[in-house]
């Protein structure tokens, strides 16, 4: 009879510890930026967010758990064909994010080969219509028009292509050498006119200095003379001056004609004094000059005292 009872005891109580283990398995805490998609007997149930969450077991399962943060893809390089026929290989990396864990769930069998398929299939396109200028000079065109066909595209899989960069963009060999020489001789071009403005530039101001220094030279030569002319009108009032000061004097002392005729004897001696071969003599002065002789004549003449 205690042993019918240990037994029944014994199974009871593991009955009891699977139950435990049982519901503590079925336990489900759903961390942050995660969603669980449940299903029952087979069927969609809920979306289960962040926080516990108790499963009821043999009937529902956690058939996805869905990351809600933003995520990379960088694609391998994909050959594509410009307008005018060059081959290149282009990768490219998304960015996006599952905004409808439902939706990403049972949208598309597999998410991440359709946005790869579907990000080659996008590019050839847009690449085919660009030629190879244009296609290395137009990324961020090329972004935002593969962004918006991307996000448009993959809106019935419930996620959100939030950016689209081009990574590397490799044209064949012999286009990257054509290119190199291209740049090369882009860059002497250019070197050669900055050259050569910098030769105008410095001979302009060559010619400014020389206009320059010429303007002040003439300047001077212009202030030089004037200061001359300036001195030798001043030296000329002066003498002017003096003259009248002179006959001013003489006449405030009334002179006779005999003083008269002295100082024009003076003046014709100081003529005299000159480099002249020719002088005419008024009348008055040579009468004068004979008694100025005849005088000075007898006067040498005295026998002294």
């Amino acid at each position: 009879m205690f042993g019918d009872i240990n037994i029944g005891t014994v199974a009871l109580a593991i009955l009891v510890v699977l139950i435990l283990i049982l519901i503590v398995s079925n336990i489900q805490i759903v961390q942050q930026s995660k969603a669980y998609v449940v299903e029952r007997l087979g069927a969609f149930h809920a979306v289960w967010g962040v926080g516990l969450h108790l499963k009821v077991p043999f009937i529902e399962r956690v058939v996805k758990k869905v990351s809600l943060k933003e995520q990379v893809a960088d694609f391998d390089p994909q050959p594509v064909i410009t307008k005018d026929n060059v081959t290149m290989q282009i990768d490219t990396v998304i960015y996006f994010q599952i905004t409808d864990p439902k939706l990403y769930t049972y949208g598309v069998e597999y998410p991440m080969s359709a946005i790869e398929n579907l990000t080659a299939t996008t590019l050839r396109n847009i690449i085919g219509e660009l030629e190879l200028d244009q296609s290395l000079t137009s990324r961020d065109t090329i972004n935002a028009k593969m962004r918006s066909i991307l996000d448009e595209a993959t809106d019935p899989w419930g996620i959100k292509v939030n950016r689209v960069e081009l990574k590397n963009i490799l044209p064949p060999r012999e286009i990257q050498n054509a290119m190199e020489k291209q740049m090369k001789a882009e860059r002497e071009r250019r070197e050669s006119i900055l050259q050569a403005e910098g030769e105008k530039a410095s001979k302009i101001l060559v010619a400014e200095g020389e206009k320059q220094s010429a303007i002040l030279k003439a300047d001077a030569q212009k202030q030089a003379r004037i200061m001359q002319a300036e001195g030798e009108a001043t030296a000329i009032l002066k003498v002017q001056q003096a003259m009248a000061d002179s006959l001013k004097l003489l006449n405030e002392a009334a002179p006779n004609d005999q003083v008269i005729k002295l100082k024009a004897l003076e003046a014709l001696e100081k003529v005299a004094d000159g480099k002249a071969t020719k002088l005419i003599i008024p009348s008055e002065i040579q009468g004068l000059a004979g008694l100025a002789a005849s005088a000075k004549a007898i006067l040498d003449d005295k026998p002294e005292a």
